[in-house]
């Protein structure tokens, strides 16, 4: 049994692996998820949520570079070398983009950034602010590889931040639905009778209203916030879950295998958890893979409509809110570089579902 399970196993993932699509968005899936995890390291502002704001510099177009002085804080940093791996930088140090500069009687002269051709404030420093009067290590050039955002922040950095409310939403919101269903519609699948009909009477409910606007009512029943919305739309994924296993252990529990199982005095959880449930997983899986892409969209939406995540916390749909009024005003990027994110991370987990529904399908 052991070696025709291993031989289906290698069979599967080898129709896998033949699978171009399939291959591509597992591995778009695995970088988006790297991003997701260590966003911090490899982002330009490590601030805590990429927060830095230069309003000198708002709404910059991509590739777009600027001299920044860093202003010596005398405020520690006290976070963890962990805390700044997951979480980012107490923002401890003031930035001031400057157009021009020069150092004279001991004291950093320096003109302020303005935009439209305007000339900006001149102001200066005495350099004794600055430790061992190094000012030229505290002037640097910085360059916004997809510019910034309507407050002078890092869009890039925005952007890679945001991923991992995107992704991980994903991960929780199908955790939550396979919790609820796999137990509601194995037991409404295996008893059947009354339990069946007030289990089903439940996911019809659920089923009629309107997801998005479930949602929103769990929400404000929890309060905004990071988990609150993770376990929302957890909580609306579990009805097409439950409705899988119920038809698909209605149809199992009449094989052979479970009659033997009975005979032998196996207790019904074990011939639920140990019999049937690993014989269709294949269904499983591909459900959980469309209900990734769902619970992106929903928190998206969510975002977009300001009960998402809260600011100053990065998110694709909280993005594209901030900025979709800019597609009229001559910088569309704004508001299309994180729809096109999330188009991607979608879609990827729908060609995933795809190639992992044609590898399982033991008809091929």
């Amino acid at each position: 049994m052991t070696k025709n399970s291993n031989s289906l196993t290698r069979l599967a993932l080898q129709k896998f692996k033949k699978n171009i699509w399939g291959v591509f968005s597992f591995w778009v899936i695995v970088i988006i998820g790297f991003i997701s995890v260590f966003a911090y390291v490899l982002v330009p502002d490590n601030s805590k949520n990429a927060n830095q704001m230069h309003l000198s510099i708002h709404s910059k177009s991509p590739g777009f570079q600027v001299q920044i002085l860093e202003m010596p804080n005398q405020i520690k940093d006290e976070s963890t070398w962990l805390s700044k791996l997951f979480f980012g930088t107490d923002d401890v140090t003031t930035e001031i983009p400057i157009s021009s500069y020069y150092i004279k009687n001991e004291q950093l002269n320096y003109t302020e950034y303005a935009d439209d051709g305007l000339i900006g404030q001149e102001k200066s420093i005495n350099l004794s602010v600055f430790p061992n009067s190094e000012v030229e290590s505290y002037i640097n050039n910085r360059t916004f590889i997809f510019g910034t955002d309507k407050y002078g922040r890092d869009y890039l950095s925005r952007i890679l931040i945001g991923a991992r409310i995107s992704f991980f939403i994903g991960f929780v919101a199908v955790f939550i639905s396979l919790l609820v269903g796999l137990f509601l519609g194995s037991l409404a699948g295996y008893y059947g009778g009354k339990i069946d009909a007030f289990i089903m009477w439940i996911i019809n409910i659920t089923w009629s209203i309107p997801t998005l606007l479930l949602v929103i009512a769990i929400t404000l029943a929890l309060g905004k916030g990071f988990w609150q919305v993770f376990i929302a739309v957890g909580l609306t994924m579990w009805v097409e879950v439950a409705r899988v296993v119920r038809g698909q252990i209605i149809g199992a529990k009449q094989l052979q295998y479970v009659t033997a199982a009975r005979a032998l005095g196996f207790t019904d959880f074990r011939i639920i958890t140990k019999h049937i449930l690993p014989n269709i997983m294949a269904p499983l899986i591909v459900i959980s893979a469309a209900n990734f892409a769902a619970a992106i969209l929903i928190e998206s939406g969510l975002s977009f409509l300001g009960i998402g995540a809260q600011p100053p916390m990065a998110s694709w749909g909280a993005m594209i809110k901030d900025h979709y009024n800019y597609i009229i005003l001559g910088k569309p990027y704004l508001a299309l570089i994180p729809g096109i994110c999330i188009m991607v991370l979608v879609m990827a987990f729908m060609l995933i579902g795809n190639a992992l529904r044609d590898a399982l399908d033991v008809k091929n």
